[in-house]
């Protein structure tokens, strides 16, 4: 209970206590192995993104039926999306059921080229979130490094944390890795769509703001422990960090998770689903200055009746894809925002027609797709190619570290400079070259 608390600010305790005891407890993580702090990159002056909105595609998405459309590969390949459409940007076709996001590609660019050969999903989730393969540590998620290098020791103050998922985490893998629970995502649960949004699966409208208060003075009178030691420092600290949190339950910070605040037809723009929702609350967590923001969108795992599923799927991701990125171009919001579209892998280019798939698709590492706009990256360009099929990389592949280490230069970053970790290692942030990936071309200087 009384275990040291390394070079965590007393603020920096609170705000992080206040999302769990593990977090108070643990929070005290060592930076470098001789104890010192890692200065912020000397890039981040050069550096206009604030924030990143990570739309992860949970279970992997076809990017032959998204970004990378192969029309004269044959039905074997493309089923019945054969006619890919133009886009605002010259050259760029996308398929047909993304007719908005057409309309929104000089704010995007595409990597046709991304690959790691992983199959499996907590595996490839792991190097894709991560930069690493599967190796000796558990390195932490791109969430986490930017929680670490832009939370609370770096001057963010929010009650809301500095990592956020709209609404569940992956669950496939440990986001934050070796930086321990300082640095996992607050995830909200719960569900924007409706009406009065959950906010940790505790403020809804069967749970009035009386009960929950009563909740807290039943606590209170239970809690022996804090009465048998009122001057106990971690107890005392303990209490604060119960205190913040009530305030984001109970207090004015909740008012950001009520989209009924918004214009309904705004709300309608992004489609009334959980996940064009999730879209408009990750706008308004930008607004309030939230460093990280990951929407967990679920459905992609598209082994059975993938057509289908992608007649619901795609209209749905093209509302609330679309609209995210023209409303925070038309607020101002999308030059220092970075939005990243992308999964674990991508899907296998040759349909599997055969019962019991009936015309679906398997995991394929080999060659997929991501989106990256805003925050200073470069929009309407094609970086990579894959060949007629899209079942291999033709042309410039891109690795994960070198994906995910232009995100961290475009935030000021230095992916080259040093990572504290309470290992006492010498590594470095998300390196050029890692362990078990060939060495690429570099980092995507193309667009950025």
């Amino acid at each position: 209970m009384n275990r040291p608390l390394g070079n965590l600010t007393r603020r920096g305790l609170l705000l992080r206590g206040a999302f769990g005891t593990a977090g108070l407890m643990l929070g005290g993580l060592p930076l470098h192995g001789n104890g010192t702090a890692s200065p912020v990159a000397a890039t981040a002056a050069k550096a206009p993104a604030k924030s990143v909105i990570q739309i992860w595609m949970w279970g992997g998405p076809s990017h032959l039926d998204s970004f990378d459309p192969k029309p004269g590969a044959g039905r074997d390949y493309c089923g019945p999306y054969t006619s890919p459409i133009a886009t605002a940007a010259d050259g760029m076709r996308i398929c047909e059921r993304l007719p908005r996001l057409a309309k929104q590609a000089r704010h995007f660019s595409l990597v046709r080229s991304m690959t790691h050969g992983i199959n499996a999903h907590e595996t490839a989730s792991y190097a894709v979130q991560t930069g690493h393969a599967p190796g000796r540590l558990l390195y932490p998620s791109l969430g986490a490094l930017v929680s670490l290098f832009k939370g609370y020791d770096h001057g963010y103050q929010d009650l809301i944390p500095p990592y956020v998922v709209l609404t569940s985490t992956q669950g496939r893998f440990s986001e934050s890795g070796f930086l321990g629970p300082a640095h996992k995502p607050f995830a909200t649960g719960g569900d924007p769509n409706r009406e009065r949004f959950e906010v940790d699966g505790i403020v809804s409208s069967r749970i009035t703001d009386e009960r929950q208060k009563q909740r807290r003075e039943l606590l209170d009178r239970l809690d022996t422990l804090g009465r048998a030691l009122p001057d106990d420092p971690a107890l005392q600290a303990m209490e604060r960090s119960q205190e913040k949190a009530y305030e984001l339950i109970l207090g004015e910070a909740r008012k950001l998770f009520d989209l009924s605040t918004e214009d309904p037809k705004l709300r309608d723009s992004y489609g009334r689903s959980t996940f064009g929702q999730s879209c408009l609350m990750a706008r308004r967590l930008v607004e309030r200055g939230v460093p990280y923001i990951t929407i967990n969108y679920k459905g992609w795992d598209t082994h059975k009746q993938h057509f289908q599923l992608m007649d619901r799927n795609l209209p749905e991701m093209d509302a609330g894809l679309a609209m995210l990125i023209a409303d925070l171009e038309s607020r101002g919001l999308l030059d220092e925002t970075i939005v990243w579209w992308g999964g674990e892998f991508g899907r296998t280019p040759k349909i599997q027609w055969n019962p019991p798939w009936n015309g679906g698709r398997g995991h394929f590492g080999a060659c997929f797709s991501a989106l990256l706009a805003g925050g200073g990256f470069r929009g309407g360009q094609v970086v990579g190619a894959s060949d007629a099929t899209g079942s291999e990389v033709a042309d410039r592949p891109v690795y994960p570290n070198e994906f995910l280490g232009s995100i961290l230069e475009r935030m000021g970053i230095d992916p080259e400079g040093p990572l504290p970790n309470p290992l006492g290692e010498t590594l470095r942030v998300m390196p050029a070259e890692v362990d078990g990936f060939p060495r690429g071309d570099g980092r995507l200087t193309e667009i950025m």
